[in-house]
């Protein structure tokens, strides 16, 4: 009976050690991400955004247009990252 436990502590113990490692290998590096670049992007037009939402002034009739582009290029790169994995 002690020998049966033994061997099935064993065996759990493979098998966990075995679903960690996979588990480990499966995630990125803690704290890098894939295309660090795109997502520096994300963050840069979206502070854009609210600057240009939280303004005085209209940057001579062409915040409209910038928030527009500003949107349209987030939404794009929402759709590339979609596609990393």
């Amino acid at each position: 009976m002690k020998k049966l436990l033994v061997i099935c502590l064993c065996i759990v113990g493979l098998f966990m050690s075995l679903v960690f490692t996979c588990t480990v290998q499966a995630e990125p590096a803690f704290g890098r991400e894939h295309h660090p670049e795109i997502h520096e992007a994300l963050h840069a037009l979206e502070r854009a955004k609210d600057h240009l939402q939280k303004a005085d002034h209209d940057f001579g009739g062409h915040r409209e247009a910038a928030l527009q582009a500003c949107d349209a290029a987030i939404e794009q790169l929402r759709i590339a990252l979609r596609f990393e994995r």
